[in-house]
């Protein structure tokens, strides 16, 4: 039988623990970030493909984040109007951090109704959001799905103008990403 010291014992505790939290704990940078918006007769999907987010399920912690100047519609005229209503020189990003409140089981292979609570910023107001998806291990990955409706108003955002009409303050937004484990980042 080989003895151990107590540095070695301890040294091969926070290994054992380190991998243990990293195998919770997934990320990615390619996320996808879309929003819908509408005036009368017309709706235009403005998209990013920058999502960086962490979901750590040790500690339950979720945090989101794009730049928004990587959204694009399509139309360069529009994405500017879209970057002044949003000040992106004073407020380049938007950002979600909170709590996973439902379980996970990471044992079960079908999507699983997922919910977080936390704080939502936007145009530099913070506002505090319950918000609803779908988690999936997929192999090694961490899938997710969400979705929800966002008011311009909410977040003191001026909805730019198409000529004369309004965008609605209203915007569907949603975010899809396949996250990797943090161990083999």
């Amino acid at each position: 039988m080989m003895v151990r010291s107590t540095a070695e014992i301890l040294v091969f505790i926070a290994f054992i623990g380190a991998q243990t939290v990293a195998g919770q704990s997934w990320m990615t940078q390619t996320g996808t970030v879309e929003f819908i918006s509408s005036v009368p007769f017309f709706t235009f999907t403005g998209t990013s493909e920058h999502l960086t987010g962490v979901i750590n399920l040790a500690d339950s912690t979720v945090d989101f984040y794009v730049d928004l100047s990587t959204l694009k519609t399509g139309i360069g005229k529009r994405d500017k109007d879209m970057r002044l209503s949003l000040d992106i020189k004073e407020y380049p990003f938007a950002e979600f951090y909170g709590k996973l409140i439902t379980d996970f089981d990471r044992s079960i292979p079908d999507g699983q109704a997922a919910m977080v609570e936390g704080v939502f910023t936007l145009h530099g107001v913070k506002k505090n959001v319950r918000l609803s998806g779908v988690l999936q291990l997929i192999g090694d990955q961490l899938v997710l799905d969400a979705g929800w409706d966002l008011n311009l108003e909410d977040y003191n955002i001026v909805p730019p103008k198409l000529l004369i009409v309004k965008v609605d303050e209203i915007q569907k937004i949603r975010i899809t990403a396949t996250l990797d484990p943090m161990n083999s980042q």
